[in-house]
């Protein structure tokens, strides 16, 4: 990811011209390659936004709207400014960066163009030589230049500029740096003529990366326009950006969990060896065994792989116990020493509940304090859901998908409220009948990551028909896991052979 100035985009070499920066509340600028100025030449004045708090989106396929919306970010107002069409972006851009003054393109209406020039109050336009004539700039004083050396040709153009603010309050948010469209080109140069930050979302997102979510913290205190399509609706943006500027990072950085990072954990609970690979060493061990299995799949993953714990919170029990739910719940002091030290370590953790007759939003409200942690997510064990008289192992547990959007309502609630970044939502499934009206679950939480673990086990043979089977109507938004089981699965997968299963998984398990 690449930034001009804090952080910003690159740009052209013959955009890199030396240009005097302004160093204290006003100063003046004298114009440089006027070739054409008169004794009658007046100054001209530039003031700088240097406060702001708006979040703007605009497209930049509409060049006239997405200059005006560049230059009201970053300008309050300027007696001068920088016009031309489409065709001549590239000497526009190069022009306002010579200038730092507003660059603004003209499109097919030039109503945007014509309103942003009365709110600036300007009185004088550079126009590029050859260009014809804008209706927007008829009753402006006309200044032309050649686009390629930018010396002034014809009109009047002030002896000096004036510019007041050292810097704008603004920062450009783009998609791409790369093949810039006209308005993407001449926005950027806007802003940075006025030493405001351009940056790069590549995925219109601002919690995606470490660098993202840096860019995201350096716009805090100004205004904000994002130029692009993938940015989403005003409302998903600006609640992305409030994210990205407050949220902790996850292990391995960003706020979003997939698809920036894989993760591969160890399942089972602590002191519990029967239960699974994580219960048979004690934490430290287990803090080197999950950083283990985690760098054994480095070589087949494009995104780093991050280690992980599945913690069995709650373990089904064939006995009632004291609240009569078959399912015994794990102290806080049991559970705290592991999830502390996974955050120190940049593992990821999730607490596995098993509920028995219980729901599983009650358990997981149990555990709230511990899913404030912005290291920890939930998963949904649907083979332990009992409906009342019926019993562990006796038949195959299961879970409607209501109860599901449920607890998965509450947990994003949860997110949302705390400042977190995106939690991991884990639902477990091996038959079809474990999850029902499963159509119906709710993908629509920006702040949980979904995903459905598919838990066969066998044969190769076996695993596979299982896991075709449950992406079979699986709803759009929902990613999938994979679990490989030590003594179950005949042979156990390698990691090799588990990263070339399509889809290729985000998340893997080892029981």
């Amino acid at each position: 990811m690449s930034f001009a100035r804090q952080p910003g985009i690159a740009r052209p070499e013959s955009l890199n011209r030396t240009r005097l920066l302004a160093g204290a509340a006003a100063v003046a600028l004298t114009v440089g390659g006027l070739t054409a100025c008169s004794d009658t030449a007046q100054p001209a004045s530039i003031v700088l936004k240097t406060e702001g708090d708006s979040v703007e989106l605009a497209s930049p396929e509409d060049a006239g709207a997405a200059t005006a919306a560049a230059s009201e970010l970053a300008f309050e107002s300027s007696d001068i400014a920088v016009v031309g069409n489409e065709d001549d972006a590239g000497a526009v851009a190069e022009k306002s960066l010579d200038l730092e003054a507003p660059g603004l393109i003209v499109g097919e209406d030039d109503v945007a163009t014509a309103d942003e020039l009365e709110r600036l109050g300007v009185t004088a336009v550079f126009v590029p030589e050859g260009q014809k004539e804008f209706e927007a700039i008829a009753d402006l004083d006309v200044i032309t230049y050649d686009p390629e050396s930018l010396e002034v040709q014809e009109g009047e153009a002030p002896e000096e500029i004036t510019r007041d603010g050292g810097a704008a309050a603004a920062t450009l948010f783009v998609t791409s740096t790369e093949g810039p469209t006209p308005g993407q080109e001449v926005a950027s140069a806007t802003i940075e003529a006025a030493s405001g930050n351009v940056a790069e979302l590549p995925d219109g997102d601002p919690r995606a990366t470490s660098e993202t979510v840096e860019a995201a913290k350096a716009s805090d205190g100004g205004g904000v326009l994002a130029l692009g399509e993938d940015f989403g609706d005003s409302d998903t943006f600006t609640a992305r950006l409030a994210t990205a500027r407050t949220a902790p990072e996850l292990p391995g950085g960003g706020q979003i969990a997939f698809p920036g990072r894989r993760m591969v954990a160890a399942y089972g609970s602590p002191n519990i060896p029967e239960l699974g690979v994580l219960g048979e060493q004690d934490l430290d061990e287990s803090v080197d065994l999950v950083k283990e299995l985690a760098a054994e799949y480095e070589d087949y993953s494009d995104e780093p792989v991050i280690p992980a714990m599945e913690i069995i919170t709650t373990v089904a029990s064939s006995e009632a116990g004291p609240d009569g739910n078959y399912s015994t719940e794990l102290s806080h002091d049991t559970l705290k020493p592991w999830i502390d030290r996974a955050g120190e370590e940049g593992i990821y953790v999730v607490l596995d509940l098993q509920p028995g007759t219980s729901t599983f939003l009650e358990q997981a409200q149990m555990y709230e304090d511990l899913l404030k942690e912005p290291h920890v997510g939930l998963a949904l064990d649907s083979e332990w859901r009992l409906e009342e008289g019926q019993r562990h192992m006796a038949q195959i547990g299961s879970v409607d998908a209501a109860e599901v959007n449920e607890t998965a309502d509450w947990l994003a609630e949860l997110t949302a409220e705390n400042d977190l970044p995106q939690k991991v939502f884990v639902m477990h499934q091996f038959s079809m009948s474990m999850i029902t009206d499963r159509q119906d679950l709710d993908t629509s939480h920006e702040e949980l990551a979904m995903i459905l673990h598919a838990d066969g086990h066998g044969t190769p043979d076996l695993k596979m028909g299982t896991w075709n089977a449950l992406q079979e109507g699986l709803p759009k938004g929902i990613g999938m896991a994979w679990k490989n089981f030590y003594d179950e699965d005949s042979p156990t997968f390698t990691p090799e052979q588990t990263m070339d299963v399509e889809p290729k998984p985000w998340f893997v398990s080892y029981q």
